[in-house]
């Protein structure tokens, strides 16, 4: 044999042993990967909070240790994601470092203020707020040291993921940048930036629940009359937004969930705030698949009037028509959401005990 057919001949068996090696490799890679289905615990395909995630040599170099901690600390409190929170930082004042007009006094000539650039009406009214206080805005203490000021790294930045939550991160991350800086290439620059700081290049979002988690989530439900209101719920998945709607086509927030309880025959209010004093309060923390999470949506509502509504499907996670920019329905998170107001549970409502009665009876 000569000795280059000895060369090849050690080649073919070389990669012959790697390609085995990695067909053997493979499963346990996997298992190592992906989360286990042990515990009983329900899996988390419904949502994936991606304020978490390493950052690249980019990011390391480029922005402050102090800046970089902040975005992190409080795009996980939030639950945003932290590029995006960093891309902003850097958009606005290159993390504080811009010498412009407005980042360390006073405001720009658009009325912008501070490292992340808010606007003093949208910040609460004041530069400095005490904190809490009857100004609404974004102000926040992230120092805790009972103070919001806008000129305070800390507390914008924690303002800043606030605002980012509030108008659809992390889901909708395109849309809460718009809502942020109202012009799409300033959308395009943000999240490009976002893209360098990420060790991955990418800007992760919560991915739809997908249908293998529909049967846990049913056989989870506390009663049969629970799990048929969750399964049309999630059946919904996927469908549009529409005010007043209630199907089959488009749903508003309160109208799948006054659909998917008449579709076990139960007859709930129609409306949201015809919902909320409806079913029995529950403590937050007690919450079970069925019941009701409600927000304040902003102006015309409040503590005692929420203008939407959720279904809470597991701890932590509810089923909503949103809005109709946020995209189609599905199951997020309502964990660090900003504005829940409470917990009901239409199903403690002495009309739906009746109800519930006739049809045992029936």
């Amino acid at each position: 044999m000569t000795g280059n057919r000895k060369v090849y001949l050690g080649l073919i068996i070389a990669v012959a042993a790697l390609g085995l090696f990695t067909l053997m490799m493979a499963p346990m890679m996997m298992v190592s990967t992906f989360p286990s289905f042990t515990g009983g615990e329900l899996p988390d395909c419904e949502d994936a909070v991606t304020a978490a995630g390493e950052q690249s040599e980019t990011a390391a170099s480029d922005i402050p240790a102090d800046y970089l901690k902040l975005y992190r600390k409080n795009a996980e409190k939030v639950g945003v994601q932290w590029n995006v929170l960093a891309g902003v930082g850097k958009r606005e004042t290159d993390h504080g470092r811009s010498t412009l007009p407005g980042v360390r006094s006073g405001t720009n000539y658009a009325g912008a203020a501070g490292p992340m650039q808010f606007l003093i009406s949208t910040w609460g009214g004041k530069a400095k707020i005490k904190i809490p206080s009857q100004f609404s805005g974004y102000a926040s203490d992230g120092d805790g040291d009972g103070w919001g000021d806008v000129y305070n790294p800390a507390d914008a930045i924690l303002g800043a993921a606030k605002m980012l939550k509030r108008n659809g991160a992390p889901e909708d991350v395109r849309r809460s940048l718009f809502v942020y800086n109202r012009a799409w290439w300033y959308v395009d620059q943000v999240m490009e930036i976002a893209k360098e700081y990420a060790k991955d290049g990418a800007v992760s979002v919560p991915p739809e629940a997908e249908d293998t988690c529909d049967e846990p989530l049913v056989e989870a439900a506390p009663t049969e009359t629970v799990a048929g209101i969750l399964e049309y719920a999630l059946a919904q998945r996927g469908k549009p937004y529409l005010w007043g709607g209630t199907g089959p086509d488009a749903f508003d927030c309160s109208g799948i969930i006054y659909m998917a309880y008449r579709s076990v025959g139960l007859t709930i209010p129609r409306t949201t705030f015809g919902q909320w004093p409806f079913g029995v309060k529950v403590a937050p923390g007690e919450e079970q698949a069925g019941d009701l999470v409600f927000f304040n949506a902003g102006p015309g509502t409040g503590v005692d009037r929420p203008g939407h509504v959720g279904m809470v499907v597991s701890p932590g996670k509810m089923v909503e028509a949103r809005c109709r920019l946020c995209g189609p329905i599905k199951v997020t998170s309502y964990k660090g959401r900003l504005g829940i107001v409470g917990f009901t549970r239409p199903l403690q409502n002495p009309d739906v005990l009746a109800q519930l009665r006739l049809r045992q009876q029936g």
